[in-house]
């Protein structure tokens, strides 16, 4: 048994150590592109910004940016608002605004914006984020066409931050850094790190082609995409990673503007943090176990021989570990509660001695690895704010994080195993 686990524990700890030097790799690599996209962009936006935002820019393609929302009376006024200040021809830009069977007052916040010139707002019976997409897309003309969900909110220069990157006409679609909305309190400063940390591994994973996840915050499509491959599907919930298979499976370029910033609601207690990240785990692991076929392809490059299988593998692994650390530490109180029964307390039991120090392989792969992990929040923090700070924000997340994310991961394992379905609130 003490063999097993110490191979399974190998295992783990190759993987995750492989999976951050990788991604260190690719970050040193790709620093200078970075620096070649953000001064690409700059020029984009002096060259478009020179004529008057009102005036009709023919170099600038059409838009149009659809909002699903299910009672979302709360945010939704303030989405429809910067999706309006977003800094681009208002003649070009066209909002859509889908009321998928609400039951509060979503509707009439929607309604209120109903005589913007820009804005068209549809109510239909409640079927489901993707059907309201799909009711959506059939009321579409223009060039491009992206999602906001209803409790996001858009940067006035996120538009122009992302347009650029279709001058390529390989792109296919781009997605943005999401950030957490004005975050307060330990759960959400926690998701303000996990979110930073999305935006550095969203941008490393573009550079390799292997996306699997257009956010609903702000991702902007072509609208061929949806002509050639379809609308949304059901997807277990999770639309938006199943919609970037379908296009990976079909080899789409896919790209990310780190600068085109969307700020979200996160969930604000552990329930409602549990709730959603089961949701986003169990469509992970339904969405991936529809896409087996990709996986250890080489035709799917980075994304089916390395991305894919170590996220499937890291679903497992969290799982394991902290069972396993949990485990070793209820041993040791147990352990440390027979001695002092046996042969007392004294402080000198307090002492500390290099002696005890574990030199043993595992446990110096795993400082490394916890190294690794470090360095990769300082990088993801620099490139979501600009510099490294050290706050509360950070403490918590590798105080907690490592405990409560189990809670999720051994639900949505649980739940795919037996078919048991998640729901969406």
């Amino acid at each position: 048994m003490f063999i097993f686990t110490n191979v399974i524990i190998y295992i783990f700890l190759f993987v995750s150590l492989f999976f951050e030097i990788f991604l260190l790799i690719t970050y040193f690599e790709r620093r200078q592109d970075m620096r070649e996209e953000n001064i690409f962009i700059a020029e984009h936006i002096q060259q478009h910004t020179r004529t008057h935002i009102d005036e009709h820019v023919t170099t600038l393609p059409t838009v149009t940016i659809m909002v699903p929302c299910w009672n979302e009376e709360k945010t939704l006024a303030k989405t429809i608002t910067s999706l309006l200040e977003l800094e681009y021809p208002h003649d070009l830009l066209r909002i859509l605004i889908i009321d998928d069977g609400s039951t509060d007052g979503t509707l009439a916040q929607a309604r209120a914006f109903e005589n913007n010139p820009q804005i068209q707002v549809f109510h239909k019976e409640n079927g489901g984020k993707h059907s309201a997409l799909n009711f959506g897309l059939t009321h579409i003309t223009s060039q491009f066409v992206g999602c906001l969900d209803a409790d996001s909110y858009v940067d006035s220069k996120a538009l122009l931050n992302i347009i650029p990157y279709f001058e390529d006409p390989e792109i296919m679609a781009v997605t943005p850094s999401v950030k957490v909305w004005k975050p307060k309190g330990i759960i959400q400063l926690i998701q303000k790190v996990e979110y930073g940390w999305g935006i550095l591994i969203r941008k490393m994973f573009s550079y390799l082609d292997a996306m699997y996840v257009t956010p609903g915050p702000f991702s902007i499509f072509r609208r061929e995409v949806f002509i050639q491959l379809g609308g949304y599907r059901y997807a277990h919930q999770t639309e938006d990673m199943e919609m970037a298979l379908r296009m990976q499976k079909n080899h789409y370029k896919m790209a990310n503007s780190h600068s085109a910033h969307v700020y979200t609601v996160t969930p604000d207690t552990l329930r409602k943090l549990y709730r959603q990240r089961l949701r986003w785990s169990y469509g992970f692991i339904k969405n991936v176990v529809d896409y087996r076929e990709m996986l250890f392809r080489k035709e799917y490059g980075n994304l089916g021989i390395f991305v894919l299988p170590m996220a499937s593998i890291s679903v497992g692994s969290g799982l394991y570990v902290l069972s396993l650390s949990i485990f070793h530490f209820l041993t040791s109180l147990i352990n440390a509660y027979v001695k002092i029964k046996t042969v007392g307390f004294h402080f000198s039991h307090l002492g500390f001695d290099w002696f005890y120090i574990n030199t043993q392989f595992i446990a110096i792969a795993s400082i490394i690895t916890f190294m690794g992990t470090l360095t990769l929040v300082f990088l993801s923090r620099r490139m979501a704010e600009g510099k490294f700070r050290l706050g509360m924000d950070l403490v918590y997340y590798l105080a907690l994080y490592a405990f409560i994310a189990p809670l999720w991961l051994g639900s949505a394992i649980w739940n795919a195993v037996f078919s048991v379905k998640t729901s969406w609130r």
